[in-house]
């Protein structure tokens, strides 16, 4: 299984801050934003990384991480996303690099207190389809948000105004193969991006998605709120622990 870390995009929740670097290499606590993703991904055994940027800083991103060797890695790949197409479009760069091998994308503003390493056994097990890891949260209009009837998967909405669970779905996601001609059917949304949730929902229609809840906290840091609450709950109590 290969890993993809989606990093591209403005930032501009997070502005002036992303005037001068991509809102992925600003701090978490001790450690830029994205090393946190990398160290899920290797967590979990998935050494074999992609990093999807964007914007007018990612050579930053060579800078700051060079080859990999920091992470113990052989090598790290990297790619570019020109403007800001949405999530599934930043992941259709890497279908060359994802070679028909199964993938494990992770956004890069996502982190995580413990790991994936169950997700990733069951998913290879699964042999097929996607899985998705689930989380309540306080606010799930700010989500994509799953519907769950008698234990399975029927729906996701994305930001939905008045949600029918509080369960969000996270910015972890495992693929087969086929998730790269999903990404080419899909139609722009009404924010003009190809969206995510459409790639899941395309898997849920079919029945071969699966999900997981997440155990431990999880945040994203993309919004000052969010990107302190972050820094906080690192400080306290670390993240993405074996």
């Amino acid at each position: 299984m290969k890993g993809i870390i989606l990093a591209g995009g403005l930032g501009t929740r997070l502005a002036p801050l992303t005037k001068i670097t991509n809102k992925h290499l600003l701090a978490v606590y001790d450690k830029p934003m994205i090393f946190y993703p990398i160290e899920t991904l290797i967590n979990a055994g998935i050494t074999d990384i992609m990093i999807v940027t964007g914007g007018n800083h990612a050579g930053d991103f060579l800078r700051l991480m060079g080859n990999g060797k920091e992470f113990g890695l052989k090598h790290i790949n990297y790619t570019y996303q020109e403007g800001e197409g949405g999530i599934a479009d930043a992941l259709s760069l890497a279908e060359y690099f994802a070679d028909g091998e199964p993938i494990c994308v992770v956004l890069g503003d996502n982190i995580i207190e413990k790991n994936i390493i169950k997700a990733v056994y069951d998913f290879k097990k699964q042999g097929k389809g996607a899985k998705i890891l689930l989380k309540e949260v306080p606010d799930p209009e700010r989500f994509g948000v799953a519907e769950i009837e008698q234990g399975k998967l029927v729906n996701i909405i994305e930001k939905p105004k008045q949600p029918r669970s509080n369960l969000a779905v996270i910015g972890i996601y495992m693929y087969d193969e086929r998730v790269f001609d999903i990404v080419k059917t899909l139609k722009p949304s009404d924010r003009g991006e190809l969206e995510i949730t459409d790639v899941n929902n395309a898997y849920v229609k079919e029945g071969t998605m699966s999900w997981e809840m997440l155990d431990g906290w999880w945040t994203d840091a993309g919004t000052f709120e969010s990107l302190l609450r972050a820094s906080v709950l690192v400080s306290q109590t670390g993240a993405n622990n074996k």
